[in-house]
């Protein structure tokens, strides 16, 4: 299948205009992943496309567009990484992807449309570029290196997404905490909670959500507005012994 992950939200037409250029090009399903990235954010981009990922299979193609530098000097590439393509630009939201990859092959589109518009690329060459490899085409192409983004933390201690309910999505994997483990954002220290419904109303709560990654919230409300909560707010990992002791 072919899977959409973009920062255009669904109240323009431009994810409609992708689905229409892979329609006439492929047969395969398509599957709209996520059209609400923060906007312009690669670095969240860059997380959360890594935990989404493992729920499709290898063969799969995903198109990235979080690019806001469309139209300049970054490149398109092409990634394969575990048996599923990646397809978007080089500007680090394929870095984490790449990272945490077992195999990985990179490359430089050199393909390029008729008509390629300087605003669009997710349309004219992206999703082209996805639609041929879905078909088992392979457009031309030269080995390539991307970007460096070393300095990207491995776990990243930050909210990178906010849903309808106003839950809060870090870049921290959840693998990497115990249960025990307390989050501090904002000045508020959160312990787990395994399920929602083992939460007091009105407690905001950090718990393993279904990316596997961990994310913060409140029973039947908006964690958001009440710890008034914002992408690129930082969250701190404290140790729950030290805190009882303070007390």
């Amino acid at each position: 299948m072919i899977v959409l992950f973009t920062d255009f939200g669904t109240s323009d037409p431009y994810v409609g205009q992708m689905h229409a250029v892979i329609r006439k090009q492929a047969t395969v399903p398509v599957v709209d992943l996520l059209h609400h990235v923060p906007g312009h954010d690669v670095r969240a981009g860059a997380y959360l496309l890594d935990a989404l990922q493992r729920q499709f299979q290898a063969g799969d193609v995903f198109v990235c567009v979080v690019d806001p530098g469309v139209g300049g000097d970054r490149a398109p590439v092409m990634v394969q990484a575990d048996g599923k393509w990646y397809v978007g630009p080089d500007n680090g939201l394929l870095n984490i992807v790449r990272r945490r990859a077992a195999a990985v092959e990179a490359y430089r589109i050199d393909w390029r449309p008729d008509k390629l518009s300087a605003s669009f690329h997710g349309r004219d060459l992206f999703a082209p570029v996805a639609a041929r490899l879905a078909d088992g085409v392979l457009p031309e192409r030269s080995p390539w290196t991307l970007m460096d983004t070393a300095g990207w933390p491995d776990e990243l201690a930050e909210v990178i997404y906010l849903d309808h309910y106003g839950n809060a999505v870090t870049g921290l994997r959840a693998d990497s905490l115990s249960d025990t483990a307390v989050v501090r954002i904002k000045g508020r220290d959160l312990r787990a909670r395994a399920t929602f419904s083992l939460a007091r109303k009105g407690e905001p709560f950090w718990y393993r959500n279904s990316m596997e990654l961990v994310e913060i919230a409140l029973r039947e409300d908006s964690a958001a507005a009440a710890l008034d909560l914002n992408i690129g707010d930082r969250v701190e990992l404290m140790d729950l012994e030290a805190l009882l002791t303070d007390c």
